[in-house]
């Protein structure tokens, strides 16, 4: 039995995401593609489930399908199957919570280190809040990367000076966000 690594598990999350948001359909069949192969590399493939709460990425081994449907008589281990939690609306308290401590990291970066790396952390406190619902002090370095490389330069509309200086904007809005973190 293979068991799926972590940084699989977040890697077709991603891929997923970045699929769900793409404009081009060619785009988002490049991304499933692309998460298909990850996946099938450890005998598992995905599809995205509906449900009552939002849409959860389901990722389980190969080995319970036959003919596109999963066979329960295949399923010996339930606990290889992962799912992952795509939209829904969860607590609107828990968001707006989440949404006010990243705009208050974005806000904390501006007045300490200037409007430019201000507004690189504003886009990023959008990004954790809108598309993750959780706090910039707790993103995941793909998270980062999936901000750095395709939200950014499709929604931030940085300048040149804002481009030149990514990386650093991040890492001041994650210290920031570290160091206001009650739990760190």
């Amino acid at each position: 039995m293979t068991e799926l690594p972590a940084d699989v598990i977040e890697e077709a999350e991603r891929l997923t995401r970045l699929a769900r948001q793409a404009v081009d359909e060619d785009e988002a069949a490049a991304y499933r593609d692309d998460r298909e192969t990850l996946l099938a590399a450890h005998e598992y493939t995905a599809r995205v489930r509906e449900d009552d709460t939002g849409d959860v990425l389901v990722c389980h081994p190969q080995e319970w399908v036959e003919d596109g449907v999963i066979r329960p008589g295949r399923v010996e281990d339930i606990d290889r199957g992962v799912e992952r939690q795509l939209s829904g609306t969860g607590d609107p308290n828990e968001w707006a919570d989440v949404a006010d401590a990243n705009e208050a990291v974005a806000e904390a970066v501006a007045e300490d280190h200037g409007q430019v790396h201000g507004a690189t952390a504003q886009a990023l406190a959008d990004f954790m809040s809108n598309h993750y619902a959780k706090p910039i002090a707790d993103a995941t370095p793909a998270e980062l990367a999936e901000f750095e490389t395709d939200y950014f330069r499709r929604n931030a509309w940085p300048t040149e000076r804002q481009r030149s200086l990514l990386e650093e904007s991040v890492e001041l809005a994650v210290e920031k966000a570290e160091s206001r973190s009650p739990e760190r």
